[in-house]
């Protein structure tokens, strides 16, 4: 089904990423839908035309470059053939040029025609897709060496038709093919270099997981090729020509040259093709050492640099998610202990540690949960425990645990605090002024020293950090005590008697109780 066509054809479609590139800005779509979009065609095509234009002018530069080249080395050192002979060779070479680039271009455009297909519309590639275009620069490569072969098999007719000697046939005909290779390694390079965008297009959908065929080895090979092997096999043809030849010192030194030239940019070419993504990875990297996290690299690399780019994107995806965990563990079980479990490990055991415990309980909540809507009660509670929270926290103590309408403070485990004492008669005093504030709700709050039992409990695979001991139970029975009291909180004298002496003038005795469970009477103290 074919869009009609309207004004904002040609215009960037509304929905859509937008890949950013030298060439322009191609708009991907996010959709699923298979409509032809004329619109999306139109944003599309002068992406694809500057670069399927810019590979197409590079490869038939390269190639045309290599035959003017050759042309003027073959006519250099063979000078001594008659004007006929160099007549029919010149329209052989004109025609085989014209023929070979039209075929060419035809043939480059026919491999990936699927690969124009998807660019145009706007399509992300599936699995062929991509792979077909992650091969362009080898097909294009493959097509430039069986081009020249096919001419060298042309001009070796061609020669033989002329009366050419068959030893000087023989030594052009390899001429060509080192030609031909050398320019095949040329193209290879540059057309990676200009359908990086592509790549990095197709990349996202088959992102590299083995390595390749033509990795970092075989690049630095092709390198060696092109700046030693073949130009030391030229210079061997130019010197073992047969006899009558002429300008050999002068074509020696323009193979020299030409050979220069071509070493200096496939040279360039592999260090930009390999520096750039590589300082790109060490820029990455200092990122996330200072914690940046949401860092993503581009993919734009099929071989050992793109594994690496992958590898790097998985690691820095694997500690979001580890930094996710985290952050919900400490949620859930307060960031001391999360850290603690962290270090240590799964620890089915306990210590004696001496804390100070600070219970918070809502009074009246029952009747309340009756008489409320639910949705609103919930609502209350989350911002009842958001102040206690907050100034459990701010002074250094954990929340242990949520109590249905209470919540269990401790202060000095499992993160001992150098006056955990102070630190909880201050929390205590104000979560209950800020509760007082809020208007919702009226607590109680009872705080309580002493040695307890702290550590994880439960079994391998469900663990609760927990305190055990008689403070808690004891600023337990402080809460339920000072929920009948004007100021809603009471504390023993044990924990005054730790606590500094600014925090103590803020407390005044309020006489003795019995606690359930005690013997003795027991001082307690109010603010």
């Amino acid at each position: 089904m074919v869009a009609p066509p309207d004004a904002d054809a040609g215009r960037p479609p509304e929905s859509g990423d937008v890949v950013k590139a030298r060439s322009g800005r191609l708009y991907v779509r996010r959709s699923d839908d298979d409509r032809l979009d004329v619109a999306q065609i139109g944003a599309n095509l002068p992406f694809v035309l500057r670069t399927v234009g810019g590979i197409s002018a590079l490869a038939v530069g390269a190639n045309v470059a290599g035959v003017v080249v050759l042309a003027l080395i073959i006519a250099a050192i063979n000078s001594q053939v008659t004007t006929h002979q160099q007549n029919v060779i010149l329209v052989v070479v004109l025609a085989l040029l014209a023929s070979t680039v039209l075929l060419g271009v035809s043939s480059a455009t026919l491999v990936q025609r699927r690969t124009l297909r998807w660019l145009l519309r706007g399509d992300r590639p599936d699995d062929t897709d991509a792979l077909r275009a992650l091969r362009m620069p080898r097909d294009l490569a493959v097509i430039t060496v069986v081009l020249w072969t096919l001419g060298a098999a042309v001009m070796a007719v061609t020669f033989a038709l002329v009366d050419l000697e068959a030893t000087r046939i023989v030594s052009i005909t390899s001429g060509i093919v080192l030609s031909g290779l050398s320019s095949a390694g040329v193209t290879y390079l540059l057309v990676e270099r200009v359908s990086a965008p592509v790549a990095a297009l197709a990349l996202e959908t088959t992102p590299p997981r083995s390595a390749p065929v033509l990795g970092v080895r075989w690049r630095l090979l092709l390198i060696w090729v092109l700046t030693s092997a073949l130009p030391i096999l030229g210079l061997i043809l130019v010197f073992t020509a047969p006899s009558g030849k002429t300008h050999v010192i002068g074509v020696g030194i323009v193979v020299c040259v030409v050979a220069l030239l071509v070493g200096a940019l496939s040279t360039a070419l592999l260090a930009r093709a390999i520096g750039s993504p590589l300082r790109g990875l060490v820029e990455a990297l200092d990122r996330v050492g200072h914690g940046d996290l949401e860092v993503r690299t581009p993919v734009g690399d099929a071989g050992e640099i793109g594994l690496l780019q992958s590898g790097f994107n998985d690691m820095v995806a694997g500690l979001r998610e580890r930094d996710r965990v985290t952050d919900l563990f400490g949620r859930h079980v307060g960031s001391s202990v999360a850290q603690e479990a962290l270090r240590d490990g799964v620890t089915l055991s306990g210590e004696i540690r001496d804390v100070v415990a600070v219970f918070v309980d809502i009074t009246g909540s029952t009747k309340r949960s009756r008489e409320t809507d639910p949705a609103e009660f919930v609502g209350m509670l989350n911002r009842f425990f958001e102040i206690v929270v907050d100034e459990v926290d701010a002074n250094g103590g954990l929340l242990n645990k949520f109590e249905g309408d209470a919540a269990l403070c401790v202060f000095g485990a499992p993160v001992e605090l150098v006056d955990p004492a102070t630190a909880a008669l201050r929390a205590a005093r104000r979560i209950r002024d800020r509760v007082f504030a809020m208007a919702e709700v009226e607590v109680g709050v009872g705080v309580a020293a002493g040695p307890v039992v702290a550590g994880q409990v439960g079994t391998q695979r469900r663990l609760e950090f927990t305190v055990i001991g008689d403070a808690v139970n004891e600023a337990a029975r402080l809460t339920e005590l000072a929920k009948g009291v004007r100021q809603h909180l009471l504390a023993s004298e044990d924990v005054l008697g730790r606590a500094r002496e600014a925090e103590r003038s803020a407390w005044e005795p309020a006489g003795e109780v019995v606690l359930r469970g005690h013997d003795e009477p027991t001082r307690i103290w109010t603010s």
